[in-house]
């Protein structure tokens, strides 16, 4: 942390944050599955599915992490490719998103949490307010990055007065720090210890750490290096495997995973209990305390 943040604490300016993933989750270590919907009303690749049938497929894969022993879940608008930037995201994304999110909270128990690509901090937070859901995922919180979409600029100052101004102050903000699908070079100059910094002076209350693009893991060395310049909780955002969750789980409080536990191996597929239970018995021996 940087001495501002950390003098400011200590004079009650900023007050110390509980714990985010023990408020959330009431546990310690996470693991955090995600729910790649089909593409929504609005998207390239919708073709008029009725929303009820949206969210029986929403229902069933947040049963499948469940049953598989996830202690929470985040709905994701995955399918919504090619994804625009933030604030160019239709009402009809932020209903779509905030009824199906609705279903899965009234049809489940987990902690629950929202992410609408790419980037739409505002457009999560209206919808996990409205879904019932307790945070949100936002890439780049803090500086700007290069993506596939653009120039990707943080959302912190937008969205935290966004979430003042519709009373959504129980939202959690999990943010990413050297967020993947991107080029950091507008940054470059700005050392992996000043960033996460960044993230938690402009309120964060969880980080991520990364790989490269979606099914890549994060490197040990840069969990570590994120995890000892905060005082927030760090979970890993990519490429979670039951083979090397055992090496990574000790040193951060959770993980999000998709990819490695769906039918076919990539975030398209179908979420596969099997082999979410397989990855959640494998967090069970590195610390994590089982659903």
């Amino acid at each position: 942390m940087t001495e501002t943040t950390v003098e400011g604490r200590a004079l009650g300016v900023f007050p110390p944050k509980a714990n985010a993933i023990e408020q959330l989750f009431g546990t310690a270590k996470v693991v955090i599955g995600v729910v790649h919907l089909p593409p929504l009303p609005g998207s390239p690749h919708y073709t008029g599915t009725p929303l009820s049938e949206l969210e029986t497929f929403a229902v069933e894969e947040a049963r499948a992490y469940l049953e598989g022993g996830c202690h929470g879940l985040i709905v994701e608008n995955h399918w919504d490719i090619p994804f625009p930037k933030p604030g160019e995201h239709g009402y009809e994304t932020a209903a779509a998103m905030a009824v199906l999110t609705r279903a899965v909270r009234e049809r489940t128990d987990a902690g629950l949490g929202v992410s609408v690509l790419s980037n739409a901090a505002e457009c999560s937070i209206a919808s996990a307010w409205s879904g019932g859901a307790g945070f949100v995922r936002v890439n780049q919180w803090a500086n700007a990055y290069v993506a596939n979409e653009g120039i990707i600029e943080g959302q912190a100052a937008h969205a935290t007065r966004y979430r003042h101004r519709i009373g959504a102050a129980p939202v959690k903000v999990f943010a990413d720090v050297h967020v993947k699908h991107g080029a950091h070079a507008i940054v470059a100059d700005r050392t992996l210890a000043e960033q996460t910094e960044d993230a938690e002076f402009f309120d964060a209350d969880v980080l991520i750490a990364t790989g490269s693009r979606t099914g890549d893991a994060a490197a040990l060395d840069e969990v570590e290096g994120i995890a000892a310049h905060t005082t927030l909780p760090v979970v890993i955002g990519s490429g979670i495997t039951a083979a090397n969750i055992g090496g990574l789980l000790p040193a951060c409080s959770g993980v999000i995973v998709a990819s490695s536990v769906k039918d076919n191996g990539r975030w398209w597929g179908r979420v596969d209990t099997a082999k979410v239970r397989e990855l959640t018995r494998a967090a069970s021996a590195a610390g994590a305390e089982l659903r």
